[in-house]
């Protein structure tokens, strides 16, 4: 590995400073967070700006926001992502921690969709497959994602009186159980299936939100019922909800501070 640049971590560290929440800074806020000289705030922040990567501020003068140059590189960065392969790959880091199968998918109407699958080292066979289409409410994931949707759009899909097939004796089959199960849901931001969708098997999910903060799939560890109790189902909701987060970000999600 080359040796790190000095000026150019300097800069860096400047960039990042907009990443605690802040809208503008000034070179004496820069100074004092950073510790750096005065000068030499000043010269980054002179270069910084002449190439586009700040802005003068010209409602408060001597305080720069970020220029138009970071936008274009978030741009394309976000362009260049793939969901299913950045997807898989953090699939496959969360299995080979819990060395269970972990499941990535979307929603599509009152379906989801598995767009990625890492089956663990075990011999026990999941209704799952990447591709494949289930009932979103029987799913952990499925539910997930359910219970991200705005209010108006959940119940369009599951009006009072709709029937709602189940897969297994387990499933919620009634619109009014689904709605106060979802709302559980969006407090926890973590969602159960215990043998809902397979008989053998339980699961749990965890939300993964793209840039704008809007959930856009969902990951998920399975696990056989002969391996589920409530304390391995919380460790397994804390790896999926590392997962997703680790996911997210590199969709471009940041977490409130």
């Amino acid at each position: 590995m080359g040796r790190l640049v000095p000026a150019v971590t300097r800069a860096l560290d400047i960039l990042e400073l907009f990443l605690d929440g802040g809208s503008t800074l000034s070179a004496p806020d820069i100074t004092r967070r950073l510790g750096l000289p005065r000068t030499s705030v000043h010269e980054l922040v002179t270069t910084l700006a002449a190439r586009n990567y700040l802005a003068p501020v010209p409602e408060q003068p001597g305080h720069y926001r970020l220029g138009v140059r970071t936008h274009q590189l978030g741009s394309r960065y976000a362009e260049q992502l793939d969901l299913v392969a950045e997807g898989r790959r953090i699939a496959e880091l969360t299995a080979a921690t819990c060395d269970e199968t972990v499941h990535l998918a979307v929603l599509e109407g009152t379906d989801v969709i598995y767009i990625a699958k890492v089956d663990s080292t075990h011999a026990v066979r999941m209704v799952s497959a990447a591709g494949r289409r289930l009932p979103a409410h029987c799913t952990a994931v499925g539910k997930m994602l359910l219970a991200s949707l705005p209010e108006a759009e959940r119940e369009a899909l599951f009006p009072d009186g709709a029937e709602l097939p189940g897969m297994t004796p387990h499933s919620i089959t009634e619109p009014a159980q689904l709605r106060a199960h979802l709302a559980r849901i969006r407090e926890r931001q973590v969602a159960l299936e215990e043998q809902e969708s397979n008989p053998d098997v339980s699961c749990v999910a965890a939300p993964v939100r793209d840039a704008a903060g809007k959930v856009v799939a969902a990951l998920s560890i399975a696990v056989p019922t002969t391996r589920w109790d409530e304390r391995r189902g919380g460790e397994l909701a804390e790896l999926a909800t590392g997962g997703a987060a680790r996911l997210s970000e590199l969709l471009g999600h940041r977490r409130s501070m």
